[in-house]
């Protein structure tokens, strides 16, 4: 069974968890909780009460301030892994997380100039399917790709179990890209939003064919070198290609997602280099599109409220199943990761935000 119809049928992107003790940098400031609101939330997570978390690391203003990881129940493309004892060195599912991560790459490759801007036309960088460059889908652009509002009849609302979900049918296909090209479009694009992974699918295809190599290839080359990210593994779409898994395949340790949480608060700087352009961070993480009466959505990143504020402050997320975020809030200098192993239950009462509503955010108001 090819990989990314594993992810896809069980919801479990990733390699298995090897069995590490849980540890936390003794020197680093994340050692010690800077509060009491700090070690309430560590001992509400070991009761339980806030379940199966596996790890929350928390910046402020550059510093790190709270780093700990958990033991707690995991799995690895379905199967049952029972409690995992996470680490700083844990490997673990980004899920869709890794949607956001390719919004990067699509600004990397605008900044080279191997794409001139989001506002081009998708269909032209596919020609060997120009027979299905005509109607509204000739009029689709990458920016709907990245605004999740291609106007396709796609759906992801179905079981990934059900051969009638949009993503199963992909993964299953000779052909996942002419699959996704070719799905009818059914409303005029950039009107509404409507998730899909085959976007971001699309996205990546895109960056192959324009920069002559592998999405995983390009995002080492340009991100994960420059932010010094050593360690993660990709899965692929099928057994049948090569095609990387854009939409949920990739795994990184927690302190990896905080250099690229890190790397979006600073507008695209890192060690004094502009990896990607402060304009296509600040579209990526502003709302392009209404989602819902909760919130909009950016370039691949959802575009949440934060909490505690009556001025209905946005608060730009990357958001993967079963938990796992980056949270970036660049008014507070604020960027919080936190991974779980919640995966498929969308009913969790006590979660990520949560988390920054009851304690991390009256910690820092202190």
């Amino acid at each position: 069974m090819s990989d990314l119809i594993k992810i896809l049928l069980l919801l479990a992107t990733g390699l298995i968890a090897r069995p590490v003790l849980a540890q936390v940098n003794k020197n680093a400031p994340g050692s010690r909780p800077a509060s009491s609101f700090f070690e309430r939330m560590d001992q509400a997570i070991l009761s339980k009460e806030y379940p199966n978390i596996h790890s929350v690391l928390v910046m402020h203003k550059g510093k790190l301030v709270y780093e700990k990881y958990y033991a707690a129940k995991d799995e690895a493309l379905g199967e049952d892994l029972g409690i995992v004892t996470h680490s700083a060195e844990t490997l673990h599912d980004l899920r869709s997380v890794t949607k956001s991560v390719v919004s990067i790459a699509i600004g990397i490759a605008i900044k080279q100039g191997k794409i001139k801007s989001e506002e081009e036309r998708v269909m032209k960088y596919f020609p060997s399917h120009n027979d299905l460059d005509t109607g509204l889908r000739s009029k689709l652009t990458i920016k709907h790709l990245l605004m999740m509002a291609s106007g396709m009849d796609w759906n992801e609302n179905l079981p990934y179990t059900d051969t009638m979900n949009s993503e199963i049918a992909m993964s299953v296909s000779a052909d996942p890209i002419r699959y996704i090209l070719s799905r009818p479009i059914v409303e005029e694009a950039g009107k509404t939003f409507s998730y899909n992974g085959g976007n971001t699918q699309l996205l990546a295809a895109i960056i192959e064919t324009t920069c002559g190599i592998s999405l995983d290839q390009f995002i080492n080359r340009f991100l994960f070198v420059p932010l010094g990210i050593t360690d993660f593994y990709w899965y692929k779409v099928s057994d049948k290609n090569n095609l990387v898994a854009a939409a949920s395949g990739l795994r990184l340790r927690s302190r990896d997602m905080m250099k690229i949480g890190q790397l979006l608060l600073n507008n695209g700087l890192a060690d004094g280099k502009q990896i990607v352009d402060k304009v296509w961070v600040q579209k990526s993480l502003s709302k392009q599109i209404n989602r819902d009466k909760d919130g909009g959505y950016g370039y691949q990143f959802w575009v949440l409220t934060a909490p505690g504020d009556n001025d209905k402050r946005p608060l730009p997320t990357a958001v993967g199943n079963g938990d796992q975020r980056i949270f970036i809030d660049r008014d507070k200098q604020l960027v919080v990761v936190v991974t779980s192993g919640n995966y498929n239950k969308w009913d969790v009462k006590k979660a990520s935000y949560e988390l920054l509503n009851d304690f991390i955010y009256p910690a820092l108001a202190r």
